[in-house]
């Protein structure tokens, strides 16, 4: 079997990004810690990944800086996973992939998750990019500068 080619040579942000959390479960890895989610085999049971892809990943994260290994929280002998500073970062990739999915993936009326402001009970407002004088952009009102060849 061939070994995928790394894309951390681009000098594509996305390609790079993709690189390291693109596949399905580092990214649902990634949600899961944000919902709380903090060892091992609780990881797994709510995933339903295979102990070999879990491990792989979760030491991947790990390796990039994106979680953290600490002693368990209750003083038990296990271990868990946090999110570090640059994991926390993730949080607006995850809301924009959450976002876009309520509104292309589910039909009207049908049950699914919903993220809520803990302050207000609400569901967060609708993340778009902003320019500098803060107004609402679309992609055709921005461009992407490429570095010239070496």
């Amino acid at each position: 079997m061939s070994q995928r080619k790394s894309a951390m040579a681009e000098t594509c942000p996305v390609a790079r990004s993709l690189d390291l959390v693109g596949d399905r479960w580092s990214l649902l890895i990634v949600r899961d810690a944000f919902d709380g989610t903090r060892r091992f085999g609780d990881f797994q049971r709510g995933l339903g990944v295979a102990r070999s892809i879990l491990a792989d990943r979760l030491r991947r994260l790990v390796e990039e800086g994106i979680l953290a290994v600490q002693p368990a929280s209750d003083g038990s002998s296990y271990q868990e996973y946090v999110l570090t500073p640059r994991g926390e970062q993730l949080f607006p990739v995850v809301v924009a992939l959450r976002q876009w999915g309520e509104q292309h993936l589910f039909g009207a009326g049908e049950a699914r998750s919903q993220l809520l402001e803990r302050a207000t009970g609400l569901p967060i407002a609708p993340m778009q990019p902003h320019g500098a004088g803060g107004q609402v952009l679309g992609p055709w009102q921005t461009a992407v500068h490429k570095p010239a060849a070496p």
